[in-house]
């Protein structure tokens, strides 16, 4: 299957954060595009001068965006989800350079299914913790990424 970059995005934002309310759609949306648009590290290289598709699609970075997790089959991924207009909708305001402030330059969130956040994330020292917004936790780079 072949979607559109609004596409891609849409169905991301909606299996990552579509029980996170708005403004949790808009955290997710913000930090997908922050990686699209960060000026150094491994998220320039893999952006390739600005492309959506090839954050979404880098391996191993979306659970939602593989079909299997650890040879079993996962149904919750962007392949089987259809966007609803307010997915479109909070695509396009992300793609228009809106930022949910709040997330300032993070580029990575993940969901620790408890209720504190780990002080850093990735595990590898790159990010470092910056606030929680529902199920969501989110992280700033460190120096440290910057050489990834």
């Amino acid at each position: 299957m072949s979607f559109s970059d609004r596409e891609l995005l849409a169905r991301m934002i909606l299996c990552e954060a579509g029980g996170e309310g708005d403004n949790g759609m808009k955290a997710v949306a913000t930090v997908i595009m922050n990686r699209v648009n960060v000026g150094e590290g491994e998220y320039l290289r893999v952006s390739n001068g600005g492309s959506i598709r090839n954050i979404l699609l880098q391996p191993g970075q979306f659970d939602c965006a593989r079909t299997e997790i650890r040879n079993t089959y996962n149904p919750q991924n962007i392949y089987n989800l259809a966007p609803t207009e307010i997915h479109f909708q909070i695509a396009d305001w992300a793609i228009a350079g809106n930022k949910l402030n709040e997330m300032g330059d993070c580029l990575w969130y993940m969901n620790p299914f408890k209720p504190t956040c780990p002080s850093t994330f990735p595990y590898n020292g790159s990010g470092t913790w910056h606030t929680r917004l529902g199920d969501h936790c989110f992280y700033r780079p460190t120096p440290q990424y910057s050489s990834t």
